[in-house]
C-alpha cells in the first residue's frame, strides 16, 4: 500500500505567494516604468527574493516526504522517478521553445549550441555565477540550484540518522555563509550559485527534521518572535536600502549575510504557517480557492511568466502600466493552465506508479 505524508493545503498558498512574489519582480523592475511609478522597482525588487521561500517550502517538502520513504523499497528509484516526471517534460519542452520555436516567430537571432548547453544540463547557475558564454531562460537559474540538491540530498537523508543530518544542515549553513563570502569578495554574483543558497534548502530540511520529531508546533511562539525581529533585515534587499557603501570595509559581510538573515525570515514564517491550527484566518486564505489553484499550477506559473509576459507586451501596445500588468499575468495563467492539465498532468499522472509502499521488514 503506497505511503505519503499529510497533505497540508497550507502550503498551496505558500508557494502560490512566492510565485506571484517573482512575477511582480519581473514585470515591474524589467519594464520602464512612466514617470508616477519611477518609485515602484525598487520595492517590486523584494519579490525576487520569493526564490528564497521557494527553496525553504522545497527543503521542507522534499525532506519530509524523504523522511517517511527512507526504509521503504526501491527508495532511490521512486523518488527521483517521481522527481524527473515532475520536474522534466515542462522544463525540456519550455527549453525547446525558447531555443527552436521563439526565434523564429520573433524574427530574432537563433542562440548557438554553444551556448545552449549549460541549460540542457542544469549547469547555467554555475555558467551565471562564473560568467561562462551562455543563454536561455534567466529564470532557470534557480531549477538547477534544486536539481543539484534533489541530486544529493537524498544520499545524505538515507545514509545518516537525523541527529547526524541535523550536523549536516549545521555545516551547510556554515559552508553556504563562507561561499558567499569568498565569491562576494572576488566580485562575483552570490546569487546564483548552488553552495551559496543551499543554506535556504537545509533550514526547510530542518523543519521537517522537527516535523517529524513532534516537535514543530512547540516552537510556534519562537517562530513568531524570529519572523518580527528579523523584518528590518528586509531593508537590506530593497535596492535604496541596501546601497552598501555606507558600510565601508564591511561590505562584503553585509551582503553575505543578507541571504542568511532573509532565510531566517522565511524559515521562521514556514514554520508560522506550519504551527497554524485549520480555524485560524491565515490558515483559511493560504488554503482558500485561489491560492490554492494558484500554487497548484506554480510551476508553471515559474516557467512561462518571462515569456508571456514579453509576448503580451510585443502584442498590446498603448495600454497603461497596470491593464497591461493585470493582462500579462491573465496570459500566464491561462498558459499555466493549459500547460497543466493538457500536458503536465500526463507525465503526472505516471507518478503514481512509483509511489513509495509499506517500509521494509526490520526497517528502521
Amino acid at each position: 500500500m503506497p505511503i505519503s505524508p499529510n497533505y497540508l493545503k497550507q502550503l498551496d498558498g505558500v508557494r502560490a505567494i512566492a510565485a506571484l512574489m517573482i512575477m511582480f519582480f519581473h514585470f515591474f523592475v524589467l519594464i520602464s516604468m512612466p514617470g508616477p511609478f519611477q518609485w515602484l522597482p525598487h520595492y517590486a525588487a523584494f519579490g525576487r527574493t520569493g526564490v528564497t521561500l521557494f527553496f525553504v517550502l522545497s527543503g521542507f517538502l522534499i525532506t519530509r516526504i524523504l523522511l517517511v520513504s527512507k526504509t521503504t523499497p526501491r527508495f532511490f528509484t521512486n523518488f527521483y522517478s517521481r522527481r524527473v516526471l515532475r520536474i522534466f517534460p515542462l522544463y525540456y519542452l519550455f527549453l525547446i521553445l525558447t531555443y527552436f520555436v521563439v526565434p523564429p516567430l520573433m524574427h530574432t537571432p537563433a542562440i548557438p549550441a554553444r551556448e545552449q548547453v549549460y541549460f540542457w544540463v542544469y549547469l547555467q547557475n554555475i555558467a551565471e555565477t562564473f560568467k561562462w558564454p551562455s543563454d536561455g531562460p534567466a529564470h532557470f537559474w534557480s531549477l538547477a540550484v534544486e536539481e543539484h540538491f534533489y541530486l544529493i540530498w537524498p544520499c545524505l537523508i538515507y545514509f545518516l540518522t537525523k541527529r547526524q543530518t541535523k550536523l549536516a544542515i549545521a555545516m551547510i549553513l556554515v559552508i553556504a555563509l563562507g561561499c558567499r563570502l569568498l565569491l562576494i569578495q572576488q566580485g562575483r554574483e552570490a546569487y546564483y550559485f548552488t553552495f551559496a543558497r543551499m543554506d535556504d534548502l537545509g533550514l526547510g530540511a530542518l523543519l521537517a527534521i522537527w516535523e517529524s520529531e513532534g516537535k514543530l508546533k512547540g516552537y510556534s511562539k519562537q517562530f513568531l518572535l524570529g519572523f518580527i525581529l528579523l523584518l528590518p533585515s528586509l531593508l537590506l534587499w530593497v535596492p535604496k536600502a541596501g546601497n552598501f557603501n555606507y558600510f565601508g570595509e564591511t561590505i562584503t559581510l553585509v551582503q553575505g549575510t543578507r541571504y542568511d538573515l532573509l532565510s531566517f525570515w522565511y524559515f521562521c514564517g514556514v514554520g508560522i504557517v506550519l504551527s497554524l491550527k485549520e480555524s485560524n484566518a491565515i490558515y483559511k486564505i493560504l488554503a482558500g480557492r485561489f491560492l490554492s489553484y494558484t500554487g497548484r499550477i506554480s510551476y508553471g506559473l515559474y516557467v512561462y511568466h518571462p515569456l508571456c509576459f514579453l509576448l503580451v507586451r510585443s502584442m498590446v501596445h498603448g495600454l497603461r502600466l497596470i491593464p497591461l500588468f493585470v493582462i500579462s499575468c491573465l496570459a500566464t495563467y491561462f498558459i499555466a493552465t493549459v500547460s497543466y492539465f493538457f500536458f503536465e498532468a500526463k507525465f503526472l499522472s505516471l507518478k503514481r506508479y512509483f509511489a513509495p509502499s509499506r517500509p521494509s521488514p526490520g526497517g528502521g
